[in-house]
């Protein structure tokens, strides 16, 4: 037997079975080297891209025929950490309640959000979006009114715009005060998708 073959054979021996290994991503936390972690899942909207910081769920994004989950990465390792891991067990709690919404089993989201990547204005407005109820919608100056600025209501259009929350901070809820659907970031079927999946029951607030 080969001196390599001896290595090979010890270092068999003495390593611990794969049920007793540490979890990487359990070390990386205890090691203050997991800032971001993040996970994908499948959703009636396509491919969703998941991450969370230690303080809340900070991005939601479509990565499927929207933007790409390399650049979602790229994004927050910039503006968030570079300490950005794949860590589908730290998020599954927004996977379960993301899944139990799609379901028409949740009508409110208990997560809590990190909102390092919006400032502002803009996070005025995303503050006043997450307050709308679930059935419910308003309008681009309602909630511009709400942030504190009634005729910014094209600011307000373009924070939404660039929500990274979608979903649990609801801009599918915000309308044109005629009734239409406005825009929205993953494209207007989705917004129509998500509208349905509250019930088709969406009124719109009185301005």
């Amino acid at each position: 037997m080969s001196i390599l073959d001896q290595i090979e054979n010890a270092l068999r021996r003495d390593a611990p079975p794969p049920h007793e290994l540490p979890d990487l991503t359990d070390a990386a936390a205890a090691a203050g080297l997991l800032d971001v972690a993040y996970a994908t899942l499948d959703s009636p909207l396509g491919r969703l891209l998941v991450a969370a910081t230690p303080r809340g769920l900070v991005r939601i994004a479509y990565v499927n025929g929207g933007e790409e989950e390399a650049d979602v990465l790229e994004q927050l390792a910039a503006k968030v950490s570079p300490r950005v891991l794949a860590a589908p067990r730290r998020l599954d709690e927004p996977r379960r309640e993301l899944d139990q919404y799609f379901a028409g089993r949740r009508r409110q989201f208990e997560l809590p959000v990190d909102w390092v990547l919006t400032r502002g204005f803009g996070r005025r407005v995303l503050e006043a979006t997450a307050r709308i109820p679930f059935g419910a919608t308003a309008t681009y100056k309602q909630v511009a009114t709400e942030a504190g600025n009634a005729r910014a209501y094209r600011a307000a259009g373009n924070a939404l715009g660039s929500n990274p929350i979608p979903i649990v901070v609801p801009c599918h809820r915000i309308l044109h005060s005629g009734g239409g659907l406005g825009g929205y970031t993953g494209g207007l079927e989705r917004k129509r998708v998500l509208l349905g999946v509250e019930g088709g029951q969406a009124q719109l607030g009185r301005e």
